[in-house]
């Protein structure tokens, strides 16, 4: 039986790299994605010594839109076949709106959500129709609640929640299987590191890693969830909050803005 392939994008650290490990070790080949001068072609390296897999990879801007057909017709042009998408690749921040540029907004919109629905449309149109393929979309927890100080991050998830469900109608049918990740916070860079050991009790307490996060994602995906939320405690605050009334999660926002203010 021939090997599945996996394209992952920010594949050279954080969530992106346990998705490259965990693939990796249920033999499934890789393509992978991130910034240049990232340590993608070291990682590529450690991977092929470590697991009996391919590992191709392409150091690339993915705010430049432009390149994104080029990367898929070179995959063809080598005679790879992508059976499995993880749009991962994200920019998160914790600050006021207007402590922020303009131009890291559009970088955020950019890499959050066109790189997410232009590389999705190619390997739609790159894979094979008789065969099973999957697509997964990294959102957030943070798109499905009001998060003071994630104002345009928050929105982008939203948007790809939203982008998700709408394909996996579309695509009910079919052989394309596409799963929804929602997750709280990870453990992905040392600023966060630093940030999440200052949370208390339940902030706290639904923290992830991001090998934990990456191993239920893609057992998920390959079990055609439609929505993967990682965390017991975080399952439940999503039931929670569908029963709460709009006026008591207004008061809970309020009193989060004035813990820090």
């Amino acid at each position: 039986m021939q090997k599945l392939r996996a394209l992952v994008t920010g594949a050279s650290e954080g969530l992106g790299k346990s998705f490259a490990f965990e693939l990796a070790s249920r033999n499934i080949n890789l393509i992978l994605i991130s910034l240049p001068n990232s340590g993608l072609p070291e990682l590529a390296a450690f991977i092929r010594s470590n697991f009996n897999v391919e590992v191709v990879y392409f150091e690339l801007d993915l705010t430049k839109a432009e390149l994104f057909e080029d990367i898929f017709k070179r995959i063809k042009e080598m005679h790879l076949l992508i059976d499995i998408l993880i749009n991962n690749a994200g920019l998160g921040n914790w600050s006021w709106f207007e402590d922020k540029s303009i131009d890291f907004y559009k970088t955020q919109i950019d890499l959050n959500i066109t790189s997410t629905v232009l590389l999705t449309r190619l390997f739609l149109g790159h894979v094979s129709k008789a065969n099973h393929s999957y697509i997964l979309n990294v959102g957030s927890l943070g798109g499905r609640f009001i998060v003071p100080r994630k104002q345009v991050y928050g929105a982008t998830k939203s948007f790809i929640t939203y982008f998700t469900k709408c394909l996996q109608i579309e695509q009910s049918g079919s052989l394309v299987h596409i799963s929804l990740l929602s997750p709280g916070g990870i453990n992905t860079k040392p600023e966060l590191l630093v940030l999440n050991h200052s949370l208390k009790g339940i902030s706290k307490a639904t923290i992830l890693e991001p090998d934990e996060v990456a191993k239920e994602a893609v057992e998920g995906l390959l079990k055609g969830k439609r929505e993967i939320i990682p965390g017991t405690l975080n399952r439940f605050l999503v039931i929670l909050d569908s029963f709460l009334p709009g006026f008591i999660k207004g008061m809970i926002i309020k009193r989060k803005l004035n813990m820090i203010s």
